[in-house]
């Protein structure tokens, strides 16, 4: 009987838990051995290393070499990387990622375009000074409504007002939101929260559930929003080839008269905005603070940098990325690629930009590099078939996010593997379009899209 080839390897990791400290003594281990095999090894050492270790609680583990997830065997590991069995490996275990298994699905009227979360945790309610007693989830839909739902998938309340399907959606704080659509407005909204300890100064006190103000600008649907909490402002990416900036409160922005309607065009879509323009005659109106110029196509995305509310970052058709200074409202940077660029998110930790696209895959850039007029990015992840249009941060670990695509998949990342962990699918089987996705860290992975349903995966990370 040949006896299987071993290599020697030390275990290491990161993890608080002292109970999840193992010997770092070199030992030896066969080279066949995969992450289920390693994690094994691991907990034998745990239960020799910790009496009061149960042994029926197995943790499941993942291991990195330099960095790098291991996803193959350590002999695959090896021969990729022109290394012989006589190799001394360093392997860090962390606990395991769980698949998102599916939780609840939620039934909605029409597609729905856009979704944002709020929990007793989130900036928004922090940054608030209000309190929030269970989580809510916002929608926006193709029928141009906005909703709110609790947890058990009830419709809190309907806000109607967009003369056209809504495409981005954003919490303020417990009681206040904002929208935007095709109508080309930005809308601000205050909530049915019971406890809003906000008032206006005037007597024009708008109903709970109706518009505060509609923030006018934009003169092409309004496609993506951000919301700076600390410093009450707002982005909006429209198809205009601008980007809106305003505040959450309208008494900081110029009152305007409504955008007047061409009365010679008689198509059905600039009839039902006059009608809706007629009824939202009573309505204050604001200009926004500054609108930046710059891209040559329509914007598809807008964040702010988390760690500089006076930077901002903007994705465009044009296949670029720019970085802007909302201080001056001026372009300060740009990155040019080689495909139409349709999401943005930064995962601050890492000095990352990830963005998605129109060639079906997401790249990492790091704005740090100095720009050039070519392609600048420190890598690229394949794997969805279709436009990837919404990309959203785990709360929980700072190498990992979620995208959403329209090949009807949500895909989990960590940027220490070059593959996707994880293919969250449509719950009925359907191939429906994906639109967005948002990752909160008390409900869960949120997605919404074609098939008119919000669908919540399982979002934490780590086994219990």
């Amino acid at each position: 009987m040949v006896e299987e080839n071993k290599i020697k390897i030390k275990f290491f990791t990161n993890e608080e838990d002292e109970s999840l400290q193992v010997s770092d003594s070199p030992l030896f281990v066969p080279v066949s051995l995969k992450r289920f095999g390693l994690s094994e090894v691991v907990n034998h050492l745990l239960e020799k290393d910790n009496e009061d270790q149960d042994e029926n609680k197995v943790i499941p583990f993942d291991f990195l070499i330099d960095g790098v997830l291991l996803r193959t065997s350590i002999q695959e590991y090896l021969t990729k990387n022109g290394l012989s069995n006589e190799a001394f490996l360093t392997l860090e275990y962390t606990r395991a990622i769980l698949p998102p298994s599916f939780l609840a699905s939620f039934n909605n009227d029409d597609w729905i375009s856009s979704l944002d979360s709020i929990n007793p945790n989130s900036a928004s309610v922090l940054s608030s000074n209000l309190s929030l007693t269970q989580p809510e989830i916002l929608s926006g839909s193709y029928d141009g409504i906005v909703r709110t739902y609790n947890m058990s998938g009830k419709v809190q309340k309907q806000y109607v007002g967009h003369s056209a399907a809504i495409k981005a959606v954003k919490w303020i704080s417990p009681t206040r939101m904002v929208s935007a659509g095709n109508d080309r407005q930005v809308r601000l909204w205050k909530t049915s929260q019971e406890n809003d300890i906000e008032e206006e100064d005037d007597d024009e006190t708008p109903q709970e559930g109706k518009t505060l103000a509609i923030l006018e600008g934009h003169k092409a649907p309004v496609v993506d929003l951000a919301v700076e909490f600390k410093t009450n402002r707002i982005l909006s990416a429209a198809y205009d080839q601008t980007i809106g900036f305003w505040s959450t409160n309208y008494k900081e922005m110029q009152s305007i008269q409504p955008l007047e309607y061409d009365s010679n065009v008689v198509s059905t879509s600039s009839k039902k905005r006059r009608k809706m323009a007629l009824q939202d005659a009573s309505i204050r109106r604001r200009s926004p603070l500054a609108l930046l110029e710059g891209h040559s196509a329509p914007v598809e995305g807008v964040i702010f940098d988390s760690q500089d509310s006076t930077v901002a970052y903007s994705v465009s058709q044009d296949h670029s990325i720019k970085t802007w200074d909302l201080v001056t409202s001026r372009c300060v940077d740009t990155r040019s690629t080689g495909y139409s660029l349709l999401s943005i998110l930064q995962l601050p930790r890492l000095n990352l930009l990830v963005t998605g696209s129109s060639a079906r895959h997401i790249n990492l850039h790091d704005p740090r590099v100095n720009a050039t007029t070519t392609e600048q990015t420190t890598s690229k992840l394949v794997g969805h078939t279709n436009f990837v249009v919404s990309l959203t941060a785990s709360p929980y670990n700072d190498n990992m996010f979620a995208s959403a695509s329209h090949d009807g998949t949500v895909k989990v990342w960590d940027v220490r593997a070059e593959k996707s962990l994880y293919t969250i699918t449509r719950e009925d089987g359907s191939k429906a379009k994906v639109f967005d996705v948002c990752w909160d860290n008390q409900i869960g992975i949120i997605s919404g899209g074609e098939d008119k349903k919000i669908q919540i995966n399982k979002g934490t990370e780590i086994s219990k």
